[in-house]
């Protein structure tokens, strides 16, 4: 794991942040609140039903998912990269690596004050 994490990669969560999101990314599977993958997350975005898009920052090649924090721009969404696409994928609730996922939104949901301080942490880290 010793590789450069790619400067594309940003803004960059660090270690106590990272656990957090994951954290809440592992409940918003149990409140099917969660949509894997970089294509699913795109869609979230673009139907306006994404609280905030976490991505991993090593995707080879970074590319692939660089269209997600334009469009989370557009949309006014917090995005964050993770450095390992395996623990996302772990903490997804799948065993394939994931290299991007979307926290959705639900007016009833009892994530919501959770999801709320997590975005405020993301927006603090992208100013």
């Amino acid at each position: 794991m010793g590789e450069q994490v790619n400067p594309k990669a940003y803004p960059l969560a660090d270690a106590q942040l990272t656990i957090t999101i994951l954290d809440l990314i592992q409940q918003a599977v149990n409140y099917k609140q969660l949509k894997k993958g970089a294509n699913e997350a795109t869609k979230t975005l673009n139907r306006g039903i994404s609280e905030f898009v976490v991505m991993a920052a090593d995707t080879e090649p970074l590319e692939i998912l660089l269209h997600l924090p334009l469009l989370a721009e557009d949309k006014n969404v917090p995005y964050v990269f993770v450095l390992s696409k395996q623990a996302l994928g772990r903490a997804c609730g799948v065993t394939r690596p994931v290299i991007a996922c979307s926290v959705t939104s639900n007016e009833g949901s009892q994530l919501k004050s959770q999801i709320q301080q997590l975005k405020d942490a993301i927006e603090k880290l992208l100013i």
